[in-house]
């Protein structure tokens, strides 16, 4: 099973076309062990970082005579159970939720091998980011490389064009992004603006 994950592991990363075309008939169990496994290394090595990055920070207020708290030191594996616990629900969850979503796309532009195919895609498609992710800098070449494999997974898992497997990951994308956007701009206008409920009030009214 390990050297099966790891070769899977050099597959979407280095030869993802093959390796999806390959994976057409794993299940999804199949897809899913696979994931929590890179899942779990990547939480631990997030876990590892931001406990580490709490108790530095926590030195460097001591050495500038900061008051820090008694229990403050104690802090840092608190802080790195709570990133691992984070990385791995939030990572299980997110990554069902952003399957559905994304094929309702998919299913638009013509994708009709079935929603499994789709979570496979953006399973194995989030390989990159998970083995790459943790490390700093390199986590934004990691999530743009994520991108290109789950837009190759698409079109091999779903037997689309390139053209219409990248038009739908976009759709899937950037529609969150401009509802949330939206949401932020108004709330920030709605402060902003006097004699509303949300905003600020003078002269008592």
């Amino acid at each position: 099973m390990v050297l099966s994950i790891v070769e899977r592991i050099k597959g979407f990363l280095f030869n993802p076309s093959a390796t999806f075309d390959a994976s057409k008939e794993d299940r999804l169990g199949d897809a899913f062990t696979y994931f929590v496994v890179i899942l779990a290394i990547y939480a631990v090595l997030i876990a590892i970082i931001a406990a580490g990055a709490f108790s530095v920070i926590g030195g460097m207020y001591g050495m500038m005579g900061v008051p820090v708290m008694p229990w403050g030191a104690a802090m840092g594996p608190l802080v790195g159970v709570l990133f691992f616990v984070y990385a791995l629900v939030g990572g299980i969850i997110g990554v069902f939720i952003l399957g559905l979503w994304l094929h309702l796309w998919v299913y638009l532009f013509g994708g009709r091998n079935g929603v499994v195919q789709t979570i496979k895609a953006v399973i194995y498609g989030e390989t990159p980011g998970l083995v790459l992710g943790w490390i700093p800098v390199i986590n934004i070449i990691a999530g743009i490389w994520a991108l290109i494999v789950w837009i190759i997974g698409v079109r091999q898992l779903q037997e689309l064009s390139t053209g219409k497997a990248v038009i739908a990951v976009i759709f899937a994308l950037i529609i969150p992004t401009i509802i949330i956007g939206a949401l932020i701009a108004a709330f920030i206008i709605g402060q902003m603006m006097p004699g509303t409920p949300m905003g600020p009030r003078f002269g008592g009214y």
